[in-house]
């Protein structure tokens, strides 16, 4: 089964507010183009993977990450990660009906390519599945199988709100890159023990990062 991947990424400008303890204003917007640029790189390179949609509004994001082979949808809906996802799935299932979907978030620096093909191929079990992020509260990837509808229930514990939607929670072990979002320096600092990609790499060495 070949995937289509749709990652939200909100106006740099607005991203990664809760790195202030490690990064200032001037940094953050860049650190999480980063992040977006080698999450994106590493699902184009997942060989479950058939196309990936990037829907966000920041022109200069639009641009580098389409320069990577994603697609661009623009955010029209304007009423937060959820309406942009489900935006971006209706896109996507009005040229390709059946497509298999899965959101991504944007900020998974250190992801493995095969890893997440490990989960794509776990969620085509299911209608629907999810994978909890490395502090299981929160999700990192929700898919829908063939004619099924996304569903996003993204925010705080949003974990809980997709089991309770009815998703299957993958139980996989050995797939921490697909796990490890990155909203604070901690989770910054395990990004960087697992080793991220390089674009995260070169933008985490002009910080002062404890442990890093």
């Amino acid at each position: 089964m070949q995937w289509t991947l749709v990652i939200p990424l909100k106006p740099l400008a607005r991203a990664k507010s809760r790195l202030s303890d490690t990064a200032n204003d001037g940094v953050r917007p860049g650190l999480a183009l980063a992040f977006a640029q080698d999450t994106v790189a590493a699902a184009l390179a997942c060989p479950a993977v058939g196309d990936v949609a990037v829907v966000t509004d920041d022109a200069l994001a639009g641009r580098e990450l389409a320069a990577l082979g994603a697609r661009i949808v623009p955010d029209e809906p304007l009423g937060g990660l959820n309406a942009a996802l489900a935006h971006a799935a209706a896109f996507v299932r009005s040229t390709r009906p059946e497509s298999a979907l899965a959101a991504l978030n944007a900020d998974l620096p250190a992801l493995r390519p095969l890893e997440l093909a490990r989960v794509l191929d776990a969620a085509a079990a299911f209608p629907r599945a999810f994978l909890a992020d490395a502090a299981a509260i929160g999700t990192t990837l929700l898919a829908a199988g063939e004619g099924e509808e996304l569903r996003p229930a993204f925010g705080p514990d949003s974990r809980a709100r997709h089991r309770a939607s009815g998703a299957v929670e993958l139980p996989l072990t050995a797939v921490d890159s697909v796990r490890q979002d990155v909203d604070t320096g901690d989770d910054l600092r395990a990004a960087l023990a697992l080793g991220v990609g390089p674009r995260t790499a070169a933008a985490a060495a002009r910080l002062l990062i404890p442990g890093q």
